[in-house]
């Protein structure tokens, strides 16, 4: 399996450091809004790639952590907290609105058949962990404190640049947001580890501390969140391509001070999602949701269908055109393995052990998901019968969470619930079969049967239609 890992910018085969065990760390959310579907691109492709990893036999521990403090609104640690901002725009407390946007969070997830992490931490249940890796770094000469703050000492390190080609003359101050410089920095790379009421009173969320009554910054909590839940050797840390610097050039800048060796051997970015204006984000205001693409009458499993059908490391540029586009795939797609019965032959092992290859050489060449949809639909045109196109395909399914078979199972319960219904659709499915094996006269007799019922079959690309004569 070959990953592009950001730390060396190149394709590397993955070898997780503990056999076949994986330790595997996912940037979570700010819960101070809803996540808009820009985001959410992330969290699919990460989910995407640790289904695989289980779909491959790996043994897989996935831990994400819950930003409800020390998220300022530049990456840079200057202005107010994400957090403090979401409470007065909505006249609530701040932990109300961690909690509020935290459940909205995860069900928009749910719908994207997004898999809950194995371990989920906010980052208000660890400050004991965060106060202890802060005293280890001024412990060890790595950071300093100025100005009631304490701040990480870049300057200590060989090379804090780790995952980019940045450099000191080339650092924006503010990273996304026009901001003045922090004084009390020795140096325009330093950062904050924790935050003390000299610097913000107006803080909801301090805790006492050896440093002052105050709070951590934003970065340090992923490497303690890590550390405790994985240990001190990770195998891939994921997150979206904007926080590949500073946060994570942080993360391994301060983990690895803490620990004294390498800490995570592979990073897993996902690039942008674009409008036609440019990147998508909350700071335009009007953003898209899973729930405004309901409104609009998109099955969320469109949207994750769509950024399936690009590679994760292009950035995508969404437009409701190009989403109409999916839907109307998507809806022929799932029309046409409804047509396939399991009851139609053996499984046929070495018939289908192409397809399951060549699945496999997509999403190990760097989880190509859009070529592994191209295998789903080579299955769907093949000659396999529809036993084994049903079996290869849930497999397929274990990965891509494209509810493929699950939307046949619905569909047959409803059916169900009206024996006229089924009775007609098992005589279709029958007579298909019938047809398939050039049985012409049991096929003849089924299309006379169905006629007296005034049943009109019609033939289409995507399989057999029917309705009733009017």
């Amino acid at each position: 399996m070959q990953l592009y890992n950001t730390l060396g910018q190149t394709k590397q085969e993955f070898v997780p450091h503990d056999g076949k065990k994986v330790n595997m760390y996912t940037c979570g959310p700010t819960v101070y809004h809803y996540a808009h579907i820009g985001n959410l691109r992330t969290y699919i492709m990460e989910d995407v790639l640790e289904k695989y990893l289980r779909f491959e036999g790996y043994d897989v521990k996935r831990v994400m952590n819950i930003t409800d403090v020390g998220h300022l609104s530049s990456d840079a640690d200057t202005g107010e907290d994400k957090m403090l901002s979401g409470a007065r725009r909505e006249h609530k407390t701040v932990m109300e609105i961690a909690k509020f946007y935290t459940d909205a969070f995860f069900n928009d997830c749910k719908k994207l058949n997004i898999k809950y992490p194995d371990v989920v931490e906010p980052a208000t249940n660890c400050i004991a962990e965060f106060i202890n890796m802060v005293s280890v770094l001024l412990e060890k000469g790595y950071a300093y404190l100025q100005g009631g703050n304490v701040y990480f000492d870049t300057s200590k390190l060989e090379n804090y640049y780790v995952l980019g080609n940045q450099n000191e003359e080339e650092l924006a101050v503010g990273v996304r947001d026009s901001v003045e410089a922090d004084e009390n920095k020795r140096n325009k790379s330093d950062f904050v580890l924790w935050f003390t009421k000299s610097k913000f009173d107006d803080q909801e969320l301090k805790w006492e501390s050896p440093w002052g009554y105050g709070y951590p910054g934003w970065h340090i909590e992923c490497s303690a969140i890590s550390i405790k839940h994985l240990g001190e050797y990770l195998d891939i840390h994921c997150g979206g391509i904007d926080n590949a610097f500073p946060h994570h050039t942080n993360e391994i800048a301060q983990s690895e001070a803490f620990l004294g060796h390498k800490w995570c051997n592979y990073w897993f970015h996902v690039l942008h999602l674009n409008d036609q204006s440019g990147k998508m984000s909350k700071s335009k205001g009007d953003f898209l949701t899973v729930s405004l693409l309901e409104q609009k009458g998109y099955n969320p499993l469109v949207y994750r269908m769509f950024c399936l059908q690009s590679h994760y490391r292009k950035p995508l540029v969404f437009t409701y055109d190009s989403l109409d586009n999916t839907a109307i795939s998507y809806e022929k797609l799932i029309k046409r393995i409804q047509t396939f019965s399991p009851t139609d032959g053996e499984f046929d092992f070495s018939s289908a052990k192409p397809f399951i290859d060549s699945f496999e050489s997509a999403m190990d060449n760097d989880i190509n998901t859009a070529q592994a949809l191209t295998v789903v639909y080579d299955v769907v045109k093949s000659k396999l019968n529809g036993n084994t196109k049903l079996s290869v395909l849930a497999e397929f399914d274990r990965v891509l969470s494209l509810n493929l078979i699950q939307e046949k199972a619905e569909k047959e319960t409803i059916s169900a619930d009206n024996p006229e219904i089924a009775e007609i659709e098992a005589l279709i499915e029958k007579r298909t079969v019938a047809r398939k094996n050039k049985d012409w006269a049991t096929a003849d007799a089924i299309r006379d049967e169905l006629a007296k019922r005034n049943v009109v079959m019609k033939d289409t690309p995507n399989g057999i239609t029917w309705s009733f004569k009017e």
